[in-house]
């Protein structure tokens, strides 16, 4: 299991050029969360949740990692199979920074994924809701994101991990979005100390005994560095 797991959020992101979500003039207060971000509004007017996602992976096109992926993808690369980065966040950014073992909480924008088996592709293009499953044939593929009211991904795996680490980072997070708010005090239950890396104190910020606080692409770097020293391969 990994000794050290990581959290990353939005704040890794926005610092790249991404929209976030939940910030004061997010996609969230552009749109409404029921219209795009629901089953119900799959089911209801599927054209406009393929087209508020496709111009979302086409944002991905302008821009490119940043300072804190390349550092986590480098830090990755010394200590292999002791870390994990969990994403809160559905771009491509930790994995064109050449990031291994990452896992994405809430789905991926460069996918999609059939509407009734379990058949994921890559998809980097403008998706409509007519595409039919190549694999059952009968389904047709939606966006491979986590909507309002389904569960996030890898839970089992991920609460297997935070149980056995002995260090949780969280990274450019808001803290009130759940399950992985609860990440922190889950992992500080087993023991594992836990430590912040975000421009304000986040919601949940009394559950981490060591704060960050600043831009991810300069604190990234100086946790990095504090972690090797801690790790003894520095």
């Amino acid at each position: 299991m990994p000794e050290v797991v990581i959290l990353t959020g939005a704040g890794i992101s926005a610092e790249s050029g991404l929209e976030t979500f939940r910030s004061e003039d997010g996609l969230w207060a552009q749109h409404r969360i029921e219209d795009v971000c629901t089953p119900e509004a799959l089911s209801r007017n599927p054209a406009l949740v393929h087209e508020f996602y496709n111009k979302r992976r086409a944002a991905l096109a302008g821009v490119a990692p940043n300072a804190a992926h390349l550092a986590l993808a480098e830090f990755a690369a010394e200590i292999p199979g002791d870390l994990l980065v969990i994403t809160q966040n559905v771009d491509d950014l930790h994995e064109r920074a050449g990031q291994t073992g990452l896992l994405h909480i809430h789905g991926e924008l460069l996918s999609l994924k059939c509407s009734r088996c379990d058949h994921r592709q890559r998809f980097p293009g403008d998706s409509t809701p007519d595409i039919p499953c190549p694999d059952c044939g009968t389904g047709r593929l939606r966006p491979d994101i986590v909507f309002f009211g389904e569960m996030p991904c890898f839970m089992e795996q991920i609460q297997s991990a935070l149980s056995d680490c002995s260090l949780f980072i969280a990274i450019g997070t808001s803290g009130n979005v759940y399950p992985a708010a609860g990440f922190a005090e889950l992992a500080r239950h087993y023991g594992a100390e836990s430590w912040l890396v975000n421009l304000d104190p986040p919601e949940n910020h009394r559950d981490f005994q060591r704060f960050f606080q600043g831009r991810a692409g300069e604190q990234v770097p100086e946790m990095l560095r504090a972690l090797r020293q801690k790790l003894g391969t520095a």
